[in-house]
């Protein structure tokens, strides 16, 4: 099957939930709390046991983290060289910085699981828990700035970083789930994509970005045409294995993720704006993202 097809379904789900959201009446507050129950509730548990089901040998977790952090400071490294370049104003950079670099994590998940299958999973589970301390650390640091928050109060409550830690910990000890947990467990991370998924749909606004164009147009093109090759280089460079490099590759290529929004809005950044960055972003990444895993050979 052509990776098109594969990537189809996930972009579906998407359409659906902007369809429930913005034809079908479901309001803002319904999805709100889905949103919340997911982040919260379905998807660390996703995550725990992706990573605690197959063997990880410290090596091979050093190589992953290594890699992510070099596709990571890369994006965050071309995301900040907009201001002094853009000249746009500090607050709106802030905002819109965090685009490219932050990752959708319940696209990225369930692409992993069509591309590489349970093992494909359990690889991008582990970039995604060592990409989210380093994402949140940059989008916090540079809103905060501006509004006074604090960063590692973000990280220390942050669910998918302790989830994440705890099903690496328990991973390297040997541990594992009785059997009624392993289930439970099992089942909460089948809910967590496409209800996740669903909620990006609904997310998606296309009203704000007026007096932004340049800002939005570099962020977009950091994230989807610039951080994949990025991502192909550092694989070559480190001597991944086939199937770490193309998860490297699919979370590089990832659109941002639909929590910017909620970062610039609680911080008080300029949410609408990120709202269209991330709207333009994953339509966009409906595209490139097969693009991209078709030019590095992906099957």
């Amino acid at each position: 099957m052509s990776v098109a097809l594969l990537v189809l379904p996930d972009f579906l789900l998407v359409a659906l939930g902007w369809a429930l959201r913005h034809k079908l009446g479901y309001s803002r507050e319904f999805f709100a709390g889905t949103e919340r129950m997911v982040y919260f509730v379905l998807f660390p548990a996703l995550l725990f046991q992706s990573i605690l089901r197959t063997p990880i040998t410290a090596g091979n977790a050093v190589m992953l983290l290594q890699a992510t952090a070099m596709v990571v400071a890369t994006g965050v490294a071309l995301s900040w060289l907009a201001l002094p370049v853009l000249r746009s104003a500090p607050l709106a950079h802030a905002s819109a910085a965090q685009c490219g670099y932050r990752f959708n994590t319940y696209i990225g998940l369930a692409l992993s699981a069509s591309l590489g299958g349970a093992q494909g999973q359990t690889v991008m589970a582990l970039i995604v828990g060592f990409a989210v301390p380093m994402c949140n650390v940059a989008a916090v640091y540079a809103l905060a700035r501006h509004s006074g928050g604090n960063v590692f109060k973000e990280l220390a409550r942050n669910p998918l970083l302790i989830s994440t830690l705890a099903g690496l910990a328990c991973n390297l000890a040997g541990l594992t789930l009785p059997v009624p947990v392993d289930t439970v467990m099992g089942r909460l991370g089948a809910a967590a994509l496409a209800l996740g998924i669903l909620c990006v749909g609904a997310s998606l606004s296309w009203e704000g970005g007026r007096g932004h164009a340049r800002l939005i147009a570099w962020m977009v093109v950091v994230k989807l045409l610039v951080l994949p090759p990025v991502a192909i280089g550092v694989a070559a460079l480190l001597g991944l294995p086939p199937l770490e490099s193309r998860m490297l590759l699919l979370f590089a290529a990832l659109p941002t993720a639909s929590a910017a929004y909620v970062l610039a809005m609680r911080m008080g950044g300029d949410g609408r704006m990120v709202a269209v960055l991330i709207s333009l972003g994953t339509l966009l990444s409906a595209a490139t993202i097969p693009l991209w895993l078709m030019l590095a050979g992906t099957h």
